[in-house]
């Protein structure tokens, strides 16, 4: 009789470890780690493969970007060789994908695909270690899409464009270190390292991407740090961050005209009225509803101002940020902040078997999914933005910009079609490259007088070092804060100047004069007037 029961034993025992094998592997199937990994990857694979890109909006900013690859081709260095109130990982990151394929068409996808793929390890050590499985998946897939999305925040899908991608780095940055305000489920000494590296390379990204986020960034470790279970990563992150700087400027050597570059922006842009800071609230009203109601129950039931305080953040910095960006939609940090309350409140009025009771439990049960189905639409309309994007490039939709070099840089219609004073942008970039093609003398260091410069990195010449990245009238230049002309000019040969361009008119008042006292015109068409360095062009004569 004890053999057959012991082999009945080891019958079941084998089954009992089947099943539990089997059950280990659907949660490691169903995990927020795989969840997290194989959306991030498939995003990545969808903008770098195409290896073209297709906008519909901005073209203006996308080529500031082409252009800074172009000059990291070149061998220039930003805020070193050109000026730039943005931070150089702006023109790494597309340089980067410029340098893997050799095609100005794929260089911002692909530069964006690899920062995907950088943010997974950061992403998952931060949000699986706070945040419970559907919420840690579903805030992952969010912020993965966010960063994935060819479109500025608040687009319609209809309106692809790699225009200011940075915001959308910052934005995930900086929501990733607010979910790092709940201490995470386990602590060691081994959790400390992994957080506080992750903390420094969120902080880092965003000050080389965008400063404003890394100053936010900071502020936000302060805050941590007055937990005193994370107060030893949050010191270590900060350590790492300006450690990690000191060594970037040892390379770098651009720390000093980067702030310099700022201060001229901030002295342009730097000051927002009243009506702004309402416009924006009032485009934002629903999210602001929904993170309201949560942070509302998440401080009755904590009483504690600390919580009160991490909100007004949330709010306080999301505001701040988006009235200094160009989209109207996208507060991102209430997204994050209010899953961060959500994971914390069900667990603060614990009953007697450790979880919550009566009208709390109901109300705090319901957060984790009233905060997945306030993620939930970002998520389909970020979805539908890089579907539709992957099946243009796939199929080479729209028209080419006109360039030898731009061939997978491409336009396409918007709904209703393009507006005029685009289409005459887009125009003039053809016949600018026609135009300098013609000219009896080589095409290199060429400026344009305008928003920004295609043709260096569309004709592939040399571009002129000194001068700046873009140009913009009431942003980052006007009337009493710009860059002197002897410095702007010093390594120009050519000079394009548009009959009508982003905005060609107030710089031509600004810069004319000193155009008319050093170039001599060589070249003019209906769209353009092309000005040549006085002294280029004697010694051009000369020989």
């Amino acid at each position: 009789m004890t053999k057959p029961t012991n082999q009945a034993a080891y019958a079941i025992g084998a089954r009992g470890g089947a099943h539990r094998r089997s059950a280990a592997w659907v949660r490691r199937f169903l995990s927020a780690e795989l969840a997290i990994i194989v959306v991030a990857l498939a995003c990545a694979a969808m903008l770098a493969l195409p290896g073209r890109t297709i906008n519909a909006a901005f073209i203006n900013d996308v080529l500031i970007f082409i252009d800074g690859a172009h000059r990291i081709a070149w061998g220039q260095v930003p805020n070193r060789d050109f000026h730039t109130a943005l931070g150089p990982l702006v023109f790494y990151i597309p340089a980067a994908g410029y340098f893997l394929s050799g095609n100005f068409g794929a260089a911002v996808p692909l530069g964006m695909a690899i920062v995907l793929v950088a943010f997974i390890p950061a992403m998952i050590r931060i949000l699986v270690s706070r945040l419970g499985t559907s919420l840690a998946a579903a805030l992952g897939i969010f912020l993965v899409l966010i960063l994935a999305a060819p479109i500025n925040l608040g687009s319609s899908i209809w309106y692809p464009s790699f225009a200011m991608f940075y915001n959308r780095i910052g934005w995930v940055a900086l929501g990733l270190l607010l979910v790092m305000y709940l201490a995470p489920q386990s602590s060691s000494r081994r959790n400390d390292s992994a957080d506080a590296l992750g903390a420094a390379f969120l902080l880092l990204v965003s000050f080389y991407t965008k400063v404003t986020y890394g100053l936010a960034g900071t502020g936000l470790i302060l805050i941590i740090l007055s937990d005193r279970q994370q107060r030893r990563w949050g010191v270590t992150a900060l350590l790492l961050t300006g450690l990690a700087m000191v060594a970037i400027e040892f390379f770098w050597r651009g720390t000093a005209q980067h702030i310099e570059d700022l201060r001229a922006a901030a002295r342009v842009s730097g000051g927002h009225d009243v009506g702004s800071i309402l416009k924006n609230l009032r485009e934002n009203i629903s999210d602001l509803a929904v993170f309201a109601a949560v942070a509302s129950l998440a401080i009755w039931q904590s009483r504690s101002l600390r919580d009160l305080f991490f909100c007004g953040f949330c709010l306080g910095a999301g505001v701040a940020l988006i009235n200094q960006n160009a989209h109207s939609w996208g507060i991102i940090t209430l997204y994050c902040g209010a899953t961060a309350l959500a994971q914390k409140t069900p667990w603060l009025q614990p009953g007697q078997d450790g979880g919550p009771t009566g009208r709390s439990a109901r109300s705090a049960g319901a957060l984790p999914l009233m905060v997945i189905l306030f993620l939930l639409p970002p998520i389909v309309h970020h979805s539908a933005a890089l579907v539709l994007h992957t099946a243009l490039a796939a199929e080479k939709a729209g028209q080419p910009l006109g360039l030898p070099r731009f061939a997978d840089v491409r336009e396409v219609d918007p709904p209703g079609g393009e507006p005029d004073f685009i289409r005459r942008y887009l125009d003039d970039i053809v016949s600018g490259g026609a135009l300098l093609q013609s000219l009896p003398v080589p095409a290199e260091r060429v400026f344009v007088l305008d928003f920004a410069n295609p043709f260096s990195a569309g004709l592939g010449i040399r571009p002129p070092a000194g001068d700046t990245a873009w140009l913009h009238w009431n942003r980052n230049i006007n009337q009493r804060s710009y860059i002197p002309p002897d410095v702007l000019f010093a390594d120009v040969t050519i000079v394009m100047v548009p009959k009508t361009g982003i905005n060609s008119l107030p710089l031509q008042e600004l810069y004319g004069p000193f155009l008319s006292a050093n170039f001599d015109v060589v070249r003019k068409t209906s769209e353009w007037t092309v000005y040549q360095w006085r002294q280029a062009k004697a010694q051009s004569e000369a020989r």
